[in-house]
């Protein structure tokens, strides 16, 4: 029988309901900020096979940022090379092309990796783990009730979101009332949460169906472990190599009406079978043969439903992210890389609300860019499916998708599609008004990764490895070469002016700037001549910040204390390094300074004279104190 008990009531900083990519890359990036978090999901356990596997380049680059790519580039499948396959004049398939599979040129990681989603969520439960941080699972939201009181919404330390929990594994006492600061719905994309708060999804289905198959298959198809897409009379198919031997088949299904129900027209997965789906695909692959080994790992059938939210929020209080905002067709790799870098570019602005540095105005921010970037998404989507489950053209259907205009595609959607290329347009956290001074850093879109040397030892370290996501601003600043007199001059009156209690490095550091902002120098000089003491105090690190410390030695990363003064130079046997200044656009006399926001995309550049413009910047949104 179950127990109502009122006396279990808690608060929490953050609720987050669902445990997918989504809630565990923003639980795991708020622990690591010391946000008291809370996470729920209604499975008992988590995926074990199949659901979602690609990972894109960018996102490589995020869970590179919180020490978590290692042991997915170590275990993962890559391919960097993908080919075309087409109709052929004996009718079946041939090979018309191979390319990269990535054509981002600043990508870190010019490949995509794929591992099963539990092994991604794993990643995660891993390091929530080291934090004290773990799912609670077999717990589902009932009620949520937001307060209408404004007082109360606008206060950053008011809990104003009122979510009843009930235990799926509890006879007695399984209801609980949580309290929550902020409410974040991961919770798929049948949402409870979107639901219960009446978000509407704009969008509709598509007429294509779709099977998936993670297999380990016999065949003699020798392009089975690139990134493969194949047209052909019987099909299309989408051949993606998986970690192992094992391998993963999108196969067009909309041509056999067996699997639709005529009435509903809606997928009728009792009418399929791996064996079905493995006898389609093997039509496909003809000339070559496929069999499948033993049982298949994981399988689905699926129509393609293309739809976003309409908001993302209520009140600042109670965001989306996720599946629960967007659905698209999976075969751009884009379902779990668009979850996770929703919760990436959420959770800082979350952390800094919460510590009171930032204004909850920042929160206004997550569904302008998040928004405009899934509807972006959603048109990418609309265009590449089409072209994906079109008919090849041929001698018989002259208005078919020719090679060229789906290669073409293939290349030009690529910065979308790897994530390099997403830019946020201008805003509070977004300010363009000094490009110029380093003009091929787009200010809004993520930093370029560059290879640089540690003044201190000349070790090769790349810049990303230098900002890791520990949620405070990065303020790289670029300097001429400081054995040069003038240069180290106007260096000096630089970090004077940066020191100055007016500067926003004092104006919005709240007493201690280390923890709002990490300062890097990059320097223009040789290693031959400049010594990392050269640079004056303010740009190098203080040893003494054993918050700091502990930090990075939770991520691995205490070794990169020293990289905080670069050199624009090669290392010692010239394999890595230099012509930093020149890739991002900067004049090395002239200087610029690069604000580099949380989640790794450059919020501004600003010449040396224009700190006053910088402070401009963070008072559109940060909290002032001074210290």
């Amino acid at each position: 029988m179950t127990t109502l008990n009122p006396l279990i009531e808690s608060k929490v900083d953050v609720l987050i309901i669902g445990a997918g990519p989504a809630g565990l890359m923003c639980a795991n990036a708020l622990a690591s900020a010391g946000v008291d978090v809370r996470i729920i999901d209604k499975r008992a356990v988590g995926v074990a096979a199949g659901q979602a596997d690609g990972i894109q380049p960018r996102t490589i680059e995020v869970l590179q940022s919180y020490g978590l790519a290692e042991p997915l580039i170590r275990i993962g499948a890559h391919f960097p090379r993908a080919s075309f396959w087409n109709p052929g004049p004996d009718g079946g398939i041939v090979r018309t092309q191979r390319t990269p599979s990535i054509f981002s040129p600043t990508a870190r990681y010019p490949y995509l990796i794929t591992r099963h989603q539990g092994g991604i969520e794993s990643l995660f439960h891993g390091s929530m783990e080291a934090k004290g941080l773990h799912v609670q699972r077999s717990t589902i939201p009932t009620a949520i009730q937001l307060s209408q009181v404004e007082s109360e919404l606008r206060d950053p330390k008011a809990n104003p979101v009122k979510v009843t929990l009930k235990r799926l594994d509890l006879e007695e006492d399984d209801i609980e009332v949580v309290h929550a600061k902020f409410v974040l719905g991961a919770d798929g994309a049948h949402s409870w949460v979107r639901n219960v708060l009446g978000i509407k999804l704009e969008g509709d289905n598509t007429d294509s169906i779709w099977g998936v198959l993670d297999v380990y298959p016999e065949t003699d198809f020798p392009d089975s472990r690139n990134w493969t897409f194949i047209h052909s009379h019987n099909g299309t198919l989408m051949n993606i190599p998986r970690e192992g031997d094992m391998m993963r088949y999108y196969i067009q299904l909309s041509e056999d009406p067996d699997f639709v129900d005529p009435t509903t027209r809606r997928v009728n997965k009792a009418r399929a079978n791996p064996d079905r789906l493995m006898e389609t695909a093997a039509k496909i692959f003809q000339p070559y043969s496929l069999k499948m080994l033993g049982e298949p790992e994981w399988w689905t059938i699926y129509i393609i439903g293309q739809r976003v939210a309409q908001k993302f929020s209520i009140e600042d209080r109670i965001f989306i992210a996720g599946d629960a905002c967007h659905t698209h067709s999976p075969k751009a790799g884009q379902g779990m890389n668009a979850s996770m870098n929703d919760s990436h570019n959420l959770a800082w602005k979350l952390a800094h609300v919460l510590r009171g540095w930032a204004d909850m105005s920042l929160l206004k921010t997550y569904e302008s860019e998040r928004l405009k970037f899934a509807r972006d998404l959603i048109d990418f989507d609309r265009k590449w499916s089409k072209l994906f489950t079109g008919k090849p053209r041929t001698e018989a259907n002259e208005d078919g998708i020719s090679h060229e205009e789906f290669v073409g595609a293939f290349q030009t959607f690529s910065g979308f599609s790897s994530g390099v290329g997403v830019r946020y347009e201008a805003s509070a956290i977004v300010a363009k008004q000094h490009q110029a001074c380093a003009a091929k850093l787009v200010v809004g879109e993520r930093m370029i990764p560059h290879v640089f040397v540690q003044a201190a030892d000349i070790r090769a370290v790349n810049i990303h490895d230098a900002m890791p996501s520990d949620a405070r601003f990065k303020v790289l600043v670029f300097v001429g070469n400081v054995a040069d007199k003038a240069a180290l001059a106007r260096v000096r009156a630089l970090a004077e002016e940066l020191d100055a209690p007016k500067s926003f490095v004092h104006r919005y550091g709240q007493g201690d700037y280390h923890r709002v902002f990490d300062i890097l120098c990059i320097c223009a000089g040789s290693k031959d001549e400049v010594d990392f003491i050269d640079v004056p105090q303010m740009l190098r690190p203080h040893w003494s910040k054993w918050v700091m410390l502990r930090f990075l030695g939770e991520l691995g990363l205490i070794s990169l204390l020293i990289a905080r003064v670069l050199l624009d130079d090669t290392d010692m046997h010239a394999r890595e390094g230099g012509g930093g200044f020149a890739a991002y656009g900067i004049d090395a006399k002239a200087g610029a300074i690069v604000v580099v926001r949380p989640d790794g995309y450059v919020g501004m550049v600003a010449p040396y004279d224009r700190l006053e413009d910088i402070s401009t910047y963070f008072g559109g949104f940060m909290v002032e104190k001074s210290g």
